[in-house]
């Protein structure tokens, strides 16, 4: 099974996305948007950097634990990912979305 882009409503009302991959598990999660062209318009941003190797930025935090986060060409943030226990499993998490997000599929939830 492929992977998707699932766009849903939080609880502020806000549009969100988050990509799965083929098992659906949650791989790379985005700000909230006020309308539903602006999380496409971050979806497809999504889409283009992710292919872009140098554009993953790995990050430890306080408690030991390691995430990625995907930027944009002038190095905004984009996505992230959840935390991992160790740097081999959030390598392949950025692996997961550099092969997903492409040609993921896009699941509006809103509708």
């Amino acid at each position: 099974m492929a992977g998707k882009f699932e766009i849903y409503k939080d609880k502020k009302g806000e549009f969100r996305y988050r990509l799965k991959a083929g098992n659906g598990e949650i791989i790379l999660t985005g700000e909230g948007y006020k309308t539903k062209a602006g999380v496409k318009n971050g979806i497809a941003s999504i889409q283009k950097n992710a292919a872009v190797a140098d554009r993953f930025d790995t990050q430890t935090s306080k408690n030991g634990k390691h995430r990625f986060l995907l930027k944009a060409g002038n190095s905004q943030i984009i996505g992230q990912s959840q935390l991992y226990e160790t740097p081999a499993a959030c390598k392949n998490g950025a692996k997961s979305v550099a092969k997903n997000a492409p040609t993921a599929k896009i699941e509006d939830t809103t509708s």
